[in-house]
């Protein structure tokens, strides 16, 4: 009886939780201004917008997936094979400087360093005689993907509503007043580009045309075309050469389509007028209604997925750019809520099948010459942006990066053999929409190898959330390849009995005792990525059941990688020797990646290297830029320390200039480098899920990082690995209540969790023995590690666990509630 009416008020509880969306919208009593970073995203993986919402001149300002400078092109550097001995052996020789200046002279492109994300331009909506207003507000309400702007003039109320169709490939504008006849305004396109046409044509519509930028020899030739076609009630229009006027109408409708001429990365032969123009037909004869419902009904599918509730204060009252600025002070746990479900939303809106991967601005850029190109940073940043897909229920949003992987592996084939002499694929550190390979930057940064690594990794992590055999007899040749790759590149290190990636770095570090270079043999990142590239090509191998021999040959080679190192001030050593200083306080830690995201690093299975870890963490502090607390929040949650996660969330969402050293967030909540990155939104959001939920070792652990600040709480709908789905949990005082896991596909679930619980209906559970049998939840058997003697590493204490296995059936749903 106990348990029956234990169960039936938690079944309250979710349908409570889920039907109260809560706090799901950013809004502000100010427009924009001038400020770029004050303006509110919206999108759909191939449209973005930054809606500005002032009131006397409104400006949308565009972007279009494809409109990237330049053109097809190839940056390899072919002197680099003829160089390759030279460099390692200065390597060797411990002449890391002169190793750096020759890989500057023979390795580094001499072509293009990458070529650059760039705007279309502005739609720009001017009101004559709204300069006085009242009563204003705008929105971006995240559970339906729409903006909204309002405000008061002598009594009467205009609305101005946004979205960029998920259905639709359009941006769409509604521009009303409550009383008739007083909507009047004039639109016009503006855009810095270099000769835009920019003409009014039949029907009440606007053209942009323009080409992107040439850069760095490159020739821009991506052409693209925006069509702005609008329809009112009531009123006038008249047009000018290049605006279009609309004078007291009850509402207008406007409608933006955009299209470029670009079809693959190797191919720029589309019609980018036709597509514009047909994407604006297929829309136009819609009623507002109907395309807000299509969108809506495309968007909420994904957003749904996944609920979230920390609790509510009456901190949701105040303007989200007062709570940003408060929330160091104040209890507003719903704003972290806010925070963590924003970051889906930018991924729904800047990651869609069949388009471009999100870039370091998600799909949002208004300068012509952005930071860093806004391109793919490969060496952390690209990746982070799609931490959160897997894990909180966005897999198909993965499928844009996916297959800008599989177009490296062909692009990459080429830098290999050119550049390296080895099969298989790689890529350096950097790419953009032509898949460029080669090293660029400078050999400080550039010289790293392991674009190719980390990024395959994103195909295996998919396989493990789904399961999906047919998509791993696909890819597989792109895991086989970057395994091929290394397998050739690897060198005996003349020191050690060690095979080594050389040249390599640690990005983006370099260790004093090395003249001030990067360059080196050996760092604990390459072994690690290299560790993980072998062992996901012996895994898909025996899944697939294909290239016994090739397996077996990268068995031989795992054995003779270098293990990871604890040295004399109790860290894991980044560098091969034991030359790291505890007072390096750089924003990269990048040999922790064998703790996040990887699963090399474990308190239960290497208890040392996780305290050295630990030890590292501390060592190198909290302060750092954007991106670099999104990555500490997660590894502080794999630390199972919920606290010092907390406390990094915090001072991410801290206004940007008051955190020293950089970092912080704009006030509509993107994340600061500073610059704007979306790779620090994109890392804590993923970050907040694995404080929840964890499954990269060996078990789905619930509730393995909870702060104080979130004793209690609600989720439903996070992904484990095994296509496990979180349909809904409930904790207090950190303890599970109770917790509700589907099985998709079957096989062993191995449940970790705070507190001793029982399976409804049963009431026993197994506790679990020996390696978890499900194969998707398989950790890898890491070498034991070199310990300093120097080292006095200590017991790390951590929470009692209990941990138990349940056979499960495919497509069937299980609950556990508290032992009583």
């Amino acid at each position: 009886m106990e348990k029956s009416f234990f169960l039936t008020m938690f079944l309250l509880t979710t349908i409570i939780y889920s039907q109260n969306s809560i706090d799901l919208k950013l809004w502000y009593d100010e427009p924009s201004g001038e400020t770029w970073e004050n303006a509110l995203p919206i999108g759909n993986g191939r449209i973005g917008a930054m809606v500005y919402g002032n009131v006397f001149n409104e400006v949308f300002q565009l972007n279009e997936h494809t409109v990237w400078s330049g053109s097809p092109n190839r940056n390899n550097n072919p002197n680099a094979l003829d160089a390759l001995p030279k460099v390692r052996q200065l390597i060797f020789d411990g002449e890391y400087k002169a190793a750096e200046q020759l890989a500057n002279e023979k390795i580094m492109s001499k072509k293009s360093q990458g070529q650059m994300f760039q705007p279309v331009g502005n739609l720009e909506l001017n009101f004559p005689k709204h300069e006085n207003f009242e009563n204003y507000h705008r929105d971006l309400d995240i559970s339906n993907a729409t903006s909204k702007t309002s405000y008061i003039i002598n009594g009467v109320t205009y609305t101005r509503e946004a979205f960029v169709s998920l259905a639709d490939r359009v941006l769409v504008i509604k521009l009303s007043a409550d009383q008739p006849g007083k909507t009047s305004f004039t639109a016009n396109f503006t855009s810095p580009h270099l000769d835009p046409k920019i003409e009014t044509q039949e029907d009440a519509q606007l053209s942009l045309w323009g080409k992107t930028s040439d850069h760095e020899g490159v020739e821009g030739k991506v052409e693209f075309n925006a069509l702005m076609r609008l329809k009112t009630v009531k009123g006038s229009i008249t047009k000018t050469d290049s605006t279009i006027t609309v004078d007291k109408a009850d509402s207008a409708i406007l409608i933006v389509s955009i299209a470029t001429n670009f079809n693959s990365y190797n191919d720029l032969g589309g019609d980018e007028m036709q597509r514009a123009k047909d994407y604006l037909d297929a829309a136009f004869d819609k009623d507002y209604e109907q395309l807000k419902a299509d969108h809506i009904k495309k968007y909420q599918p994904l957003f749904n997925r996944v609920v979230l509730d920390f609790g509510s204060t009456d901190a949701v009252k105040s303007p989200t750019d007062e709570r940003l600025a408060n929330f160091r002070n104040t209890k507003d746990p719903s704003f972290l809520a806010l925070y963590f479900q924003y970051g889906r939303y930018l991924l729904i809106s800047s990651s869609q099948p069949g388009g471009q991967p999100a870039n370091l601005q998600g799909i949002w850029n208004q300068s012509m010459k952005p930071a860093w190109d806004s391109k793919y940073t490969i060496n952390i940043n690209a990746e982070m942006n799609y931490w959160p897909a897997e894990r909180t229920n966005l897999s198909e949003l993965h499928e844009p990066f996916l297959t800008m992987v599989q177009e490296l592996s062909e692009t990459g084939k080429e830098t290999a053999k050119v550049m390296y002499g080895a099969k298989g694929w790689m890529a350096h550190h950097n790419t953009d929409i032509w898949r460029t390979t080669g090293a660029i930057d400078g050999a400080f940064w550039g010289i790293w190898n392991g674009g190719g690594a980390w990024t395959s990794q994103h195909l295996w992590e998919h396989y493990l959330y789904t399961g999906d055999t047919s998509f791993l007899q696909s890819i597989y040749p792109t895991l086989k390849g970057v395994a091929e790759f290394y397998a050739d590149f690897l060198v005996q290190h003349p020191n050690y009995p060690y095979l080594v990636v050389a040249p390599g770095n640690s990005p983006e570090n370099a260790p004093e005792k090395h003249q001030g270079s990067s360059i080196t043999a050996g760092s604990t990142m390459d072994n690690q990525l290299v560790f993980d590239v072998f062992n996901t090509a012996i895994k898909a191998s025996e899944i697939l059941g294909k290239d016994a021999a090739f397996a077996n040959s990268l068995k031989t080679l795992l054995g003779k990688l270098p293990p990871m190192q604890v040295g004399k001030h109790n860290q894991l050593q980044e560098w091969l020797d034991d030359v790291d200083s505890p007072k390096d306080h750089h924003r990269h830690i990048s040999h922790l990646y064998g703790l996040f995201p990887s699963n090399q690093i474990s308190p239960y299975r290497t208890p040392k290297l996780f305290a050295a870890s630990k030890n590292t963490l501390l060592q190198r502090g909290d302060v750092s830029t954007g991106w670099s607390m999104g990555w500490k929040v997660n590894w502080w949650a794999k630390m199972q320390d919920g606290n010092h996660a907390y406390k990094l969330i915090t001072d991410q969402l801290t206004p940007v200039g008051i955190n020293q050293g950089g970092g912080g967030t704009y006030n509509n909540l993107f994340d600061a480098h500073p610059p704007f990155q979306i790779d620090g939104n994109f890392g804590c959001t993923s970050g907040i899920a694995e404080m929840l939920l964890q499954s990269t070792d060996g078990a789905v652990h619930l509730l393995p990082a909870v702060p104080d600040a979130l004793s209690k709480g609600y989720v439903g709908g996070l992904k484990a690995r095994g296509d496990f789905e979180l349909v809904s949990m409930e904790w207090k005082d950190k303890n599970l209540l109770v917790a509700t896991v589907k099985s998709n596909l079957g096989g062993n679930l191995r449940l970790r969790v705070p507190n001793a619980i029982e399976l409804v209906g049963t009431g026993t559970l197994k506790n679990a023995e020996g390696e978890n049998p499900n194969p998707l939840l398989y950790v890898p058997e890491t070498a034991v590690p070199i310990i300093s003697k120097e080292a006095t590493l200590e017991n790390l204490e951590l929470e009692n666990t209990f941990l138990y296995d349940l056979e499960t059936e495919k497509g069937r749903t299980y609950t556990f509630i508290m032992k009583k």
